[in-house]
């Protein structure tokens, strides 16, 4: 693996968007720096994430609770509730889309976050806003459309990654929540990744404490990336 160096600047603290009462902050590939798919890929292996064309990793001062997520493909074990989501899904349909705008998306988008996180800034994003938090000019990304019976039930955001898969974000019909979506769009990129011979499929951050990150544990075992070095958190 070459090694290459890369310019990081530190935020300012703000307000912790997953725990109230704290203070976060985080370092970020600087703008100047290209970045690129395989550059990521190694990134992401680093504990770092990407949001838009930006890419970071927690640095806040006071906490360490946002601990970087995977899980290694082969080593996988579904659960039951995890099989009854399939089954429940077996006649969803999906396609593979490139990034690009679509009204509906947008719509859905929005139902989703006003739905689901009403106060929250995203649920009043604009068209453009939706579109540079989801997508990005470097990393090689997909939308993936889940449609139930004909109707665009849900959608997941996916990076592909040199021998990995990243879940960036996933948003849904509220209407059709009983399909869990959530779970079957997680377990669709399981399966991608098995397929393609993928190692890893990235999750994000786990948070112990915050309730919007909890259903991560739902998914054996878990990789954590903590001192410089993943290992496996069974619960």
């Amino acid at each position: 693996m070459t090694r290459i160096s890369i310019p990081l600047f530190l935020t300012q603290e703000y307000d912790c968007s997953y725990l109230d009462g704290e203070q976060a902050q985080s370092a970020f590939v600087h703008p100047t720096f290209q970045l690129t798919t395989p550059i990521y890929s190694q990134l992401i292996g680093q504990g770092f994430r990407r949001s838009g064309d930006q890419v970071y990793a927690p640095r806040c001062l006071q906490c360490s609770a946002c601990i970087p997520a995977r899980l290694a493909i082969d080593e996988f074990k579904i659960s039951r509730s995890q099989k009854r989501c399939l089954k429940k899904n077996d006649q969803t349909q999906v396609i593979v889309k490139p990034p690009v705008f679509e009204q509906q998306h947008y719509d859905l988008y929005m139902r989703y976050q006003k739905m689901r996180h009403g106060d929250g800034s995203m649920a009043h994003s604009s068209p453009d806003e939706y579109l540079s938090f989801l997508s990005s000019s470097w990393c090689d990304t997909r939308f993936v459309e889940f449609s139930i019976n004909n109707r665009l039930a849900g959608i997941a955001v996916v990076d592909y990654l040199d021998d990995a898969l990243s879940a960036v974000y996933t948003f849904f019909d509220p209407e059709l929540s009983s399909y869990s979506l959530g779970v079957y769009a997680v377990l669709w990129q399981i399966e991608q990744a098995k397929r393609q011979q993928r190692k890893y499929l990235y999750l994000g951050f786990w948070i112990k404490d915050c309730k919007k990150m909890s259903y991560k544990r739902e998914y054996q075992p878990l990789q954590l990336f903590n001192n410089n070095c993943w290992t496996e958190l069974s619960f």
